[in-house]
């Protein structure tokens, strides 16, 4: 039997104000954790890595993709199951990562985000002094 997985298109969101009027799809994603870090992956057909932009403020994380749009000179389109758009994906993270050791790379438009844990505060004893 085979799995039908249709692509979701984003609602408008009132506090952002597109300057493209494109749809907005929303990328299917992993998550996997470990004790040191977290990676998402992210399937985003058709973007580059010059097409991406990520953005990480203060605990939100943002995955935005554009797609270019596939012309073909000498043809008219008839009939297309791709759906053209622009990605976009936010998640707010519950666990402090290492900012600038955050990595990112795309291949065959699989976006892959390794975000290394931060560490926890170390736990120190106080010593308390008599007077």
């Amino acid at each position: 039997m085979a799995l039908e997985i249709e692509r979701q298109e984003t609602h408008p969101m009132s506090k952002v104000e597109r300057t493209r009027a494109r749809r907005v799809l929303t990328p299917a994603v992993d998550i996997y954790e470990n004790n040191d870090r977290i990676v998402v992956t992210a399937d985003m057909p058709g973007v580059d890595e010059s097409s991406i932009d990520i953005t990480l403020e203060q605990d939100v994380l943002t995955l935005e993709g554009r797609m270019p749009d596939e012309e073909r000179p000498g043809f008219t389109l008839a009939f297309s199951e791709l759906m053209n758009g622009d990605y976009r994906r936010v998640f707010t993270l519950a666990t402090e990562v290492e900012r600038d050791k955050i990595s990112a790379d795309v291949k065959d438009g699989v976006l892959t985000l390794i975000l290394p844990k931060a560490e926890p505060a170390k736990a120190r004893k106080i010593t308390v002094k008599a007077r």
